[in-house]
C-alpha cells in the first residue's frame, strides 16, 4: 500500500532534524543515561524514516523497519543499561575533547556534511535533502563519541551512533540496497554490541572500573 508522497516529504525532515539534534545532545552531555536514550530515539527515528523513505508499506519494509526499532531502540539500549547498573556508573569523566569542544566539532562537521552534500551528484529528489548531510555527521558524531570518550559504555554508543549513519546512507542509497544488505548490517550491529558488552563486563569484574585509562596500568 503506497504511502502519499506528501506524507513522506513532510515527515522525513523533522525526523532528519531530531537525529541532528539528538547528535549534538550526545556530545554536549556527560550523563550516560542520558547518552543511552539519545541512541535509542534514534534507532526509532530511523525505523520510522525507513517506512517513510521507501514510500510504500510492504511485509520486508515493515520487517526492516520493526527490526530497527526492536535492536537500536529497545534491546541495545537495556543491555547497555544493565551494563551501566552492573558497572556502577552514572556519569561519563571529562573526555578527551570537552562536551563544549565536541558540540562545536559536531556542529561545524555538520555545517561541513551539509556543503559537501551540495557538491555530490543526487537524483532530483534528493537535492536539498538532509539525509546525505544527516548520515555524514551521524558518522561523525560516532566516530567522536568512539574515540574521545573514556567510559567503555559510551565508546558502545558512539559505535551505534556511528553504524545508524551508515544505515541513514543505506536508506539514501535505497534504490540500489537490496533489503538483504540491511538486515545484514542490523545483525552485524547486534553481534558488535554482543561482544562489546560481553568486553564491559569482564571489564567492571575484573578491574571495578569501564574506564579505558585504567588499561594503561597493565603490564605484561
Amino acid at each position: 500500500m503506497p504511502v502519499q508522497p506528501q506524507t513522506t516529504a513532510l515527515l522525513e525532515p523533522p525526523l532528519l532534524v531530531f537525529i541532528l539534534l539528538l547528535n549534538l545532545f550526545v556530545l554536549g552531555t556527560s550523563r550516560l543515561r542520558a547518552v543511552i536514550g539519545a541512541s535509542a530515539l534514534q534507532g526509532v527515528a530511523l525505523g520510522i524514516l525507513t517506512v517513510t523513505r521507501h514510500g510504500e508499506v510492504s511485509v520486508e519494509i515493515v520487517a526492516v523497519a520493526v527490526g530497527a526499532v526492536a535492536v537500536k531502540g529497545v534491546l541495545i539500549p537495556r543491555l547497555l543499561h544493565k551494563a551501566m547498573r552492573d558497572a556502577a556508573i552514572e556519569r561519563e569523566v571529562t573526555p578527551l575533547i570537552g562536551f563544549v569542544g565536541s558540540i562545536l566539532v559536531g556542529a561545524v562537521g555538520t555545517a561541513l556534511a551539509v556543503i559537501f552534500s551540495s557538491t555530490l551528484p543526487l537524483r532530483d529528489e534528493d537535492v536539498g535533502s538532509l539525509i546525505l548531510p544527516s548520515a555524514f555527521s551521524t558518522v561523525l558524531t560516532g566516530f567522536i563519541v568512539l574515540t574521545t570518550r573514556r567510559k567503555a559504555i559510551t565508546q558502545v554508543v558512539g559505535y551505534l551512533i556511528l553504524e545508524n549513519g551508515i544505515f541513514i546512507m543505506g536508506l539514501a542509497l535505497i534504490a540500489a540496497m537490496p533489503f538483504l544488505v540491511e538486515v545484514g548490517v542490523l545483525l552485524d550491529l547486534f553481534v558488535a554490541i554482543f561482544v562489546m558488552g560481553i568486553i564491559i563486563n569482564h571489564i567492571s569484574r575484573e578491574f571495578a572500573s569501564t574506564d579505558i585509562d585504567q588499561l594503561s596500568s597493565l603490564r605484561e
